[in-house]
C-alpha cells in the first residue's frame, strides 16, 4: 500500500515550455545580444528535467559555459515572475485527480528547478496548493533529484511512496532513491524502465485503486 505520491512538475502537472521560451527569449533579446542560439519549445522540452546548469550550457552554446549559467539565472528570475502572473498549461484532469488522490494519500512535488519555480506554480494557481503537503527542489537544497526525493520521504515519514514523472532522469532518480516510478507518457521524455505508465493524470486513480 502506497502512503504518498510525489510528482514531478514540468511535463507531469503542467506544460510551461511555451511560456518559458517566451520569457527566455525576452531576456536574451533585450539584454544579451551576444547569444545567438535559438530558444524553441522543442529544444526546451528535450532539456526539461535536467539540472539547470546542464540546461544552460546545452541551450546557450554560443557563449562560454560560465556565461551561459549566469544568463540562465537571469532568465529563470524573469521566468518565475512571468509564470506567476500568466500561468501555463495544466494537464487535463489535474485538480480532479489531486482532489481524489488526497483523500487517501499525501501529495508532494520534487522537481529539478530553481528556488521559486514551484512557488510560482502555486502563485499562478493558488487553489492547487491545498493538495500538496510538501515540496523540494535543488534550488533550495543544492542537491540532485534522488536526494530531494529522500528528503521529502524523511521529512514526512513516508514508508512506501511512488513518484510520477516523465523523463529518464526521473526514472534514474527513483531507482537511486529506491522509489517506485510511474511514467507520465504524455510528458516530454522517453523512459525505458518503469513500474507502470499513464497516458493521462486520471489513469493514476485506476492504478492506485
Amino acid at each position: 500500500m502506497y502512503d504518498g505520491v510525489i510528482f514531478d512538475l514540468d511535463g507531469t502537472l503542467w506544460n510551461s515550455t511555451s511560456e518559458v521560451a517566451y520569457a527566455f527569449n525576452k531576456v536574451v533579446k533585450e539584454k544579451h545580444p551576444e547569444i545567438t542560439d535559438e530558444i524553441t519549445v522543442e529544444k526546451l522540452q528535450s532539456l526539461f528535467g535536467k539540472p539547470l546548469d546542464e540546461i544552460a550550457v546545452k541551450l546557450f552554446l554560443s557563449v562560454s559555459e560560465e556565461h551561459a549559467i549566469e544568463v540562465m539565472r537571469e532568465c529563470c528570475e524573469y521566468e518565475c515572475r512571468y509564470l506567476a502572473e500568466h500561468g501555463a498549461i495544466l494537464y487535463d484532469g489535474l485538480e480532479d485527480t489531486l482532489k481524489a488522490l488526497q483523500k487517501k494519500y499525501k501529495l508532494f512535488i520534487v522537481s529539478n528547478c530553481q528556488d521559486g519555480y514551484i512557488e510560482c506554480f502555486f502563485e499562478a494557481y493558488p487553489h492547487l496548493q491545498q493538495y500538496f503537503t510538501d515540496y523540494e527542489c535543488p534550488g533550495r537544497t543544492g542537491k540532485f533529484k534522488a536526494d530531494n526525493i529522500r528528503l521529502v520521504i524523511e521529512r514526512n515519514k513516508l514508508e512506501n511512496p511512488i513518484y510520477v514523472g516523465d523523463t529518464q532522469g526521473d526514472a534514474d532518480a527513483c531507482k537511486e532513491a529506491e522509489v517506485a516510478f510511474i511514467f507520465a507518457r504524455y510528458g516530454f521524455g522517453n523512459v525505458q524502465e518503469y513500474e507502470r505508465a499513464i497516458d493521462s493524470l486520471g489513469e493514476l486513480l485506476e492504478i492506485l485503486a
